[in-house]
């Protein structure tokens, strides 16, 4: 009786293992971009929350956004390290650009970071 309640140990600790490997990846740090990797990263992608916004970001320096159903259009740039980004009527505000693979951080000095991912250009929210 010892040696099977063993081996039912054993294989259930072996189950536990494989299930966690599987789920366990580590995950990619982060690392802030610099402008020519910042341009390499956005031309021509979305970024997006996957749910409430989507910025798309054109090579000509124009920006869309449709956010929560408010569709807005302006210009983006790249200053002193920074993603600016500028819509009608809105000062322009400059971001530091973090990146591992598809998720990407903007940072601005005293915010929380608005978290994305990028993305081919989708028809999602476009007439």
């Amino acid at each position: 009786m010892p040696m099977k309640y063993a081996m039912k140990m054993r294989i259930a600790a072996l189950f536990v293992l494989v299930a966690f490997s599987a789920t366990a990846q580590p995950e990619q740090k982060l690392q802030k971009l610099t402008p020519g990797q910042i341009r390499a990263k956005l031309v021509g992608m979305e970024l997006t929350d996957e749910v409430h916004w989507r910025e798309l970001y054109a090579r000509n320096g124009t920006v869309t956004s449709d956010s929560m159903g408010r569709k807005r259009s302006g210009i983006w740039s790249i200053e002193k390290d920074q993603l600016c980004i500028e819509f009608e009527k809105e000062p322009s505000k400059c971001y530091e650009v973090w990146a591992a693979g598809k998720k990407v951080e903007l940072r601005r000095e005293g915010l929380l970071p608005l978290q994305g991912v990028l993305e081919p250009p989708s028809s999602k929210g476009r007439p």
